[in-house]
């Protein structure tokens, strides 16, 4: 028979077991949106352990209440753009589109390209001021100016795109998953879910789109050179061309989350060695950035700077500027902070080890009563169960928010079994696994407990999902060193 219990645990895993959380921090929720259990797992519970009620020292260990906070927070690096890219925010999407909804549009290269309902707003803003530029520059077209105005906004939403998917190419060419593109509200996202390997690759990865963006600037400005500039396809070439060399130049300011603060990070990561350094760095220059935007944006319309004399400016005009300005310091300074968490996130994902975090668990036989299995689990010092058929070769794992539903009056007629929960190839761990490999097996197969074996087949114990997070959060709320 295979050995089927751990001998004993570290005092690494016993500390982190113990560990509470005062409440619901942006890192946790990301912890929670990777570690999401099954649509058919019961949700981690806010009780004791069951096992721990049949042992004191255990109580002591787990008497903690906890809770599990909603998943509204973002998981997985990706990148925007809004007039601008942002990155390190987004959720796992279903089968649409994920946050906020949204329409299919498409799969170019295999990842699916969707439009969130906040695009349609942006249309039709873009269409209503576009029109009224048309109106100076073309009076004679009357109302079918905004069906012109609408196509612009189509043509610039579909610019947009293309610098997405310039993003899109190069990381799948670095064998970088792509989850989704999203257009919306300010631009467009690419959400791509792991880092790049090397500071090279990150600089590419982040240079390709305003690249994109420079050279649709450059067509458009040929084919303006071909046509008339007082007709429609001279206007609309016109602010194509304006649009995507602005869209370029916004994304090059070296600040994260922009493009020109993620080709910042990479060069002092290159310099340094230390990618935590380029990132503080670049955020907080982004930071700077969203300031310079809510103060200095309305100030340089206010002066005619960007092309309209101060004569002309109105009050309404001066309350879009201000707005706009807000929208986009807001997101650059949102940005900036994400980038910040998430690669504190990643600076202490090595110290999630699934051998530390493993509970003991001993092998138990389907008809098993449950009060006789958590009997022996108390005398062995055990924290887990685990089921096992005539050969002791493991079936399933007994799911510990299963045991809290049943009374103790009834564990004695109820078997192991009812409660468990069939073993997958998925649910089965290694011992060895680490930060973002055990993390990415964890969000690959959802569960609340997983089988760990060592890498001879033979059991370790069994890991739970909320051991995870409550080390997460106890490696999160130590001061850097």
């Amino acid at each position: 028979m295979k050995s089927l219990a751990r001998e004993g645990e570290s005092e690494e895993g016993r500390a982190a077991l113990g560990a509470t959380s005062a409440g619901p921090s942006p890192e946790l929720v990301v912890m929670h949106k990777t570690l999401r259990p099954a649509t058919d797992s019961t949700r981690i519970p806010s009780t004791p352990s069951p096992l721990a009620l049949h042992d004191r020292s255990i109580t002591t260990r787990d008497s903690t209440p906890r809770t599990t906070p909603e998943h509204t927070g973002p998981s997985s690096t990706e990148r925007r753009t809004a007039v601008a890219d942002t990155d390190e925010t987004g959720e796992r999407p279903g089968r649409r589109s994920g946050p906020g909804g949204g329409l299919l549009m498409g799969r170019p290269f295999g990842v699916p390209v969707y439009v969130s309902p906040s695009w349609f707003l942006v249309a039709a803003l873009i269409t209503w001021v576009f029109g009224d530029q048309l109106d100076r520059v073309l009076p004679d077209l009357g109302p079918a100016r905004y069906l012109v105005s609408l196509f612009f906004a189509v043509a610039f939403y579909a610019s947009v795109l293309v610098h997405e998917l310039a993003h899109t190419v190069a990381a799948l060419r670095f064998k970088l998953p792509v989850r989704r593109i999203q257009l919306q509200f300010f631009g467009g996202v690419s959400e791509i879910e792991k880092e790049s390997e090397t500071p090279g690759r990150e600089f590419v990865l982040a240079f390709v789109g305003p690249l994109l963006s420079l050279l649709l600037a450059g067509a458009f400005y040929l084919g303006m050179k071909a046509v008339d500039p007082a007709t429609v396809p001279g206007v609309l070439l016109a602010g194509l061309m304006i649009s995507n060399l602005l869209v370029a130049a916004f994304n090059l300011l070296p600040g994260l989350p922009l493009d020109g603060g993620r080709m910042l990070r990479a060069v002092i990561w290159g310099i340094t060695g230390k990618p935590m350094t380029g990132t503080v760095a670049a955020a907080w220059i982004g930071r700077g950035l969203a300031v310079a935007v809510l103060l200095g944006l309305p100030l340089l319309t206010h002066t005619g700077v960007l092309g309209n004399r101060s004569a002309e400016i109105g009050g309404f005009d001066t309350v879009m500027d201000a707005l706009l300005a807000a929208i986009l310091a807001a997101i650059i300074w949102t940005g900036a902070g994400n980038s910040l968490r998430m690669a504190r996130l990643r600076e202490h994902l090595p110290e999630l080890k699934a051998r530390a975090l493993t509970r003991r668990a001993i092998p138990v036989e389907n008809a098993t009563p449950l009060s006789e299995a958590l009997r022996r689990a108390t005398e062995a010092g055990a924290r887990a169960l685990v089921v096992v058929d005539g050969h002791g070769d493991p079936t399933a794992v007994v799911r510990e928010a299963a045991i809290v539903g049943v009374p103790e009056h009834r564990r004695p007629w109820v078997a192991v079994s009812t409660v468990a929960q069939d073993l997958t190839d998925g649910m089965k761990v290694s011992a060895d696994l680490t930060g973002e490999e055990l993390l990415d097996h964890l969000r690959t197969t959802p569960a609340t407990e997983y089988l760990v074996l060592e890498p001879t087949g033979e059991i370790y114990g069994v890991l739970s999902t909320a051991d995870v997070e409550r080390a997460f959060v106890k490696a999160m709320a130590r001061p850097r060193s």
